[in-house]
């Protein structure tokens, strides 16, 4: 977790010897009361350059997921063939079919018509080698919510980036040497960020004065980072990400930090207790018992749905994913709705495996 790679190396996708052949994965059922729209974002930051190919400007394609009342809409594919082969293949995983997340059923109608507008905005941001997509069922659960969701691609820091032209891109920084350093990338991506709050503004749909920022590993740092560069985002989710870098200043804006099992409790990494220390506001510190890295993306419930090991991670992938989503809404609902949360105040009976770390 020290390094940008290593979080996930060491947690490198294998294969399990409970493979089956060819399931149709799912991804869990949104909990909340609405059915969910979703569509596609194509953003050009014509005032930047692309940190990793200076020669372009810089490049970003958005999902963007909002409550409807249309639950007929086409539902939108998961990622398409090859982006499910260059992920697999990025995972160094085989045995299974390398079309096989492109089956993967989702919940979101394409192109729905928006149930409102002005939806208060969490907006996501993915692990450095993972897609947007990472983070779907996460989406589609905030949107059932009444929440409009958008998950960034911040181009060429993913295996699979497919843009409307048919161009698909790699991930550039990953074949860097010297490996890339984690606080650029962190303070690349939170500029990558406002500049989609921008965007989403200027389109229309949400409430810019209500917005949550947060992110997933390397997408968790990023978060954190553009909660501290700009004052639109009113409180930033990091989800077992080390900090890039840690606050070494005080700060009073609201944090959550979700971590897992290991790298999640106080002394297993010197970002997230530095970090804690620094924070005058609002904060809350949790755990997740049995969980791994995965725990907090798709990946997780998928892999068991496909065979695929994940490593050491008791807890069941659709559990890992109910317990990311109820934390997060819970964050959202408090800080954007102002909805008393009791979930965050404490041990919760509800889930006895996530534990309250503040120290």
């Amino acid at each position: 977790m020290k390094t940008l790679i290593a979080a996930v190396s060491a947690s490198a996708l294998l294969l399990g010897p409970t493979a089956v052949a060819d399931p149709v994965p799912a991804l869990p059922r949104p909990s909340g009361p609405h059915a969910v729209g979703t569509t596609a974002l194509h953003l050009v930051d014509q005032s930047r350059q692309d940190p990793w190919v200076p020669q372009e400007k810089r490049e970003l394609m958005v999902s963007l997921w909002y409550p409807t009342r249309d639950d007929d809409a086409p539902r939108a594919q998961y990622v398409t063939p090859e982006e499910s082969r260059r992920i697999l293949e990025g995972q160094q995983l085989n045995g299974v079919s390398p079309e096989i997340f492109s089956t993967t059923r989702t919940h979101a109608g394409v192109d729905a018509e928006p149930l409102d507008r002005d939806l208060p905005l969490v907006l996501l941001s993915p692990g450095f080698t993972l897609p947007r997509t990472s983070l779907t069922g996460l989406a589609e659960d905030l949107a059932s919510r009444g929440y409009a969701v958008a998950a960034v691609d911040h181009n060429y820091e993913a295996r699979a980036i497919t843009f409307p032209d048919g161009r698909v891109t790699g991930c550039l920084a990953c074949e860097q040497t010297p490996k890339p350093d984690g606080a650029t990338v962190a303070g690349n991506r939170a500029a990558d960020l406002s500049f989609v709050l921008d965007e989403l503004i200027e389109r229309g749909g949400i409430d810019g004065d209500r917005v949550v920022v947060a992110g997933h590993s390397m997408g968790g740092a990023s978060a954190a980072r553009a909660l501290l560069a700009d004052d639109r985002f009113r409180a930033a989710a990091n989800l077992d990400g080390t900090f890039h870098p840690g606050l070494t200043a005080d700060s009073d804006r609201p944090l959550l930090m979700l971590g897992a099992d290991r790298h999640g409790r106080p002394g297993a990494d010197e970002t997230w207790d530095g970090t804690w220390s620094h924070l005058t506001g609002w904060k809350r510190w949790f755990s997740v018992e049995g969980s791994s890295h995965w725990s907090f993306t798709d990946y997780s419930p998928l892999a068991e749905q496909v065979g695929i090991d994940l490593g050491p991670e008791p807890i069941a992938g659709d559990r890992a994913a109910r317990i990311t989503a109820d934390y997060l809404d819970a964050f959202a609902d408090f800080h954007l709705r102002g909805v008393p949360q009791p979930l965050l105040d404490g041990p919760s009976p509800r889930y006895p495996e996530v534990r309250f770390e503040n120290p």
